[in-house]
C-alpha cells in the first residue's frame, strides 16, 4: 500500500484512513448518541459508553499515521485550480479537523481519568492520567461536549464541500480522495 502520494491523486493510505475515520466518526457518534436507549448503568448503555471511548482512542492513534502520510509525497492538485481564498478554508478546514482529532480523544481521556474511570483499549487497561477530580471532570465534559457538537458542523461542513467541490464546480477535489480509481 502506497504511503506517498501524487500530484494526481492522495496515497492509498491516505485514503484508507481518511474514510476509516469516517466510519470511525459514525460509531463514535452513533454510541453516544444512542446509548440513551438504554437504562442507566445497564449492560448495553455501557458497552455503548465503552465503545464510545475506544473507539475515541482509536481515531487518536490513527490521526498520527494520517499526519505522518500527509506529508510524504505531495497534495494532489486540484483541477482547474480553485480560487485562493477557498484554498485558504480548506486548509483551515483541514487543520481545524485534525485538532479536532487530536483534541477529543484526550478531553475524553481526562473525564474518565478525573472520574477514576478505567479505560479500556482492545483489551488493555490504560491508566488515568490524573487524579481524580469530578469537578473538573464536569468541566472538561462541557468542553468536550462542545467540541462534538462543533465536530458535527466541521464534518457536515467538509463532506458539503466535497459533494459541492464534485457536484457543482465540477472538479476532482472529492475524486482525489475516492478509493479503487
Amino acid at each position: 500500500m502506497s504511503w506517498k502520494s501524487t500530484p494526481e491523486r492522495y496515497s492509498r493510505v491516505s485514503i484508507a484512513l481518511h474514510w476509516l475515520m469516517v466510519l470511525l466518526f459514525v460509531l463514535i457518534y452513533a454510541s453516544i448518541e444512542f446509548r440513551g436507549i438504554f437504562p442507566k448503568d445497564s449492560d448495553g448503555r455501557n458497552l455503548m459508553k465503552d465503545a464510545h471511548f475506544m473507539l475515541g482512542l482509536t481515531v487518536f492513534a490513527l490521526v498520527w499515521l494520517r499526519l505522518l502520510a500527509r506529508t510524504l509525497g505531495v497534495a494532489p492538485k486540484i483541477i482547474p485550480t480553485p480560487p485562493a481564498w477557498q484554498s485558504a478554508l480548506a486548509t483551515l478546514m483541514h487543520w481545524a479537523l485534525y485538532l479536532f482529532m487530536i483534541a477529543m480523544p484526550v478531553l475524553g481521556y481526562l473525564i474518565l481519568s478525573h472520574n477514576d474511570k478505567p479505560v479500556f483499549f482492545y483489551g488493555l487497561d490504560i491508566p488515568p492520567l490524573t487524579a481524580k477530580n469530578v469537578d473538573l471532570a464536569k468541566q472538561i465534559k462541557g468542553w468536550h461536549e462542545l467540541g462534538a457538537t462543533i465536530g458535527y458542523w466541521l464534518i457536515g461542513l467538509h463532506a458539503l464541500a466535497g459533494l459541492g467541490h464534485h457536484y457543482l464546480i465540477k472538479d476532482n477535489t472529492l475524486l482525489r480522495m475516492l478509493p479503487g480509481r
